[in-house]
């Protein structure tokens, strides 16, 4: 017996192409807003960061870690969302390579 990705296998496939248009909008749409939840974030979390900071004393600039690691992540996530998709091409390339290892 064969076993599917489920991830594939628990999708139902779009009616129409107007449909699978509207799904891959709807989805480039909520990354678009969950990376502006992301940068807002980051930014108030940082800015309370400095802020606290400057009031104690303004030493050694140590909120420069998580201005930094977070910053990583920020640039990925935002990589991810502006990133183009591959194209069908691609996908079809790494389809037929996927059946001949099997």
């Amino acid at each position: 017996m064969e076993v599917k990705d489920e991830k594939v296998v628990d999708r139902p496939l779009p009616a129409d192409p107007d449909e699978k248009l509207r799904e891959q909008a709807v989805e480039e749409l909520r990354k678009r807003r969950d990376l502006a939840g992301h940068v807002l974030a980051y930014l108030t979390v940082n800015t309370f960061l400095m802020v606290i900071w400057y009031l104690t004393g303004a030493g050694f600039f140590w909120p420069a870690f998580p201005l930094f690691g977070w910053g990583i992540g920020l640039i990925f996530h935002a990589w991810d969302v502006f990133w183009p998709p591959p194209s069908e091409a691609a996908v079809q390339s790494a389809m037929e390579r996927i059946v001949r290892r099997r």
